[in-house]
């Protein structure tokens, strides 16, 4: 069993209203683009495919795309969008699920990776990406940068967003590598706020390269967003490629 918290069917039913900018065009333009070169002629695997965000867009810019997906629920959001024919999908977990054929494309967006909340489940799903590749083939990961420099000395809580309808926090232990994303939400028009959490095993981009050769995998490519914009010591995420060698 995976330690990933697992989404409730609330949870996937309010994700995409509430996820408006990840799912605008301005996101997705410039993800689907990147993935969508790599890929080539070649198929897609996308690991913790939620409700199909990236997963449906890159199926219909013409590559074939295949799911993992830990939450039920999440994933009877994405058939709505598409037919298991067109986005096939597997219900379980990212560091351990098999599916048949090869790949020339295995990704991870939108810090997913880090729902795995220890070490040695991060280096398996490392692993089994790079079962899934073809020789040549590409493993792809969005994640964050630890924000640790905006930490306090002495303090434990660093905010992400103080907006009119949402307030979202990150409290760290420093010591387990673990964060957990605090967020009070304005939910119905009475003014009360809905209050939600989830854990997080951070990790820095040297740590992944770690876990990458672990599993065979070799450093290709890593760039500040989507756009390709250089990673620099101030970037707060960065999108790293590995690739598998021929």
């Amino acid at each position: 069993m995976t330690s990933s918290d697992l989404w409730s069917r609330a949870e996937a039913e309010r994700y995409d209203t509430e996820e408006t900018v990840m799912t605008s065009a301005a996101v997705l333009g410039p993800t689907v683009d990147f993935l969508a070169e790599l890929a080539g002629d070649g198929r897609a695997l996308e690991f913790a495919i939620g409700t199909g965000r990236v997963g449906v867009p890159l199926r219909e810019r013409g590559v074939p795309v295949v799911g993992v997906e830990f939450s039920e629920h999440m994933a009877a959001v994405l058939r709505r969008k598409v037919d298991a024919e067109t986005l096939p999908v597997v219900i379980g977990d990212m560091a351990t699920t098999t599916v048949p054929g090869a790949f020339s494309l295995v990704y991870l967006v939108y810090n997913t990776i880090s729902n795995l909340l220890t070490q040695d489940e991060q280096v398996e799903c490392f692993r089994n990406a790079a079962r899934h590749l073809a020789p040549g083939g590409r493993f792809v990961i969005e994640l964050g940068v630890p924000p640790l420099r905006s930490l306090p000395p002495g303090g434990t809580a660093v905010p992400f967003d103080v907006s009119e309808g949402h307030l979202g926090f990150d409290t760290f232990d420093l010591v387990g590598q673990i964060l957990v994303s605090h967020h009070l939400t304005r939910d119905g028009a009475d003014g009360r706020y809905r209050r939600d959490a989830s854990r997080h095993r951070y990790a820095w981009p040297a740590e992944l390269d770690l876990m990458a050769r672990i599993a065979g995998l070799e450093p290709e490519r890593r760039v500040a967003d989507w756009d390709g914009s250089p990673f620099t010591e101030d970037s707060p995420k960065h999108i790293s490629v590995w690739r598998r060698p021929a």
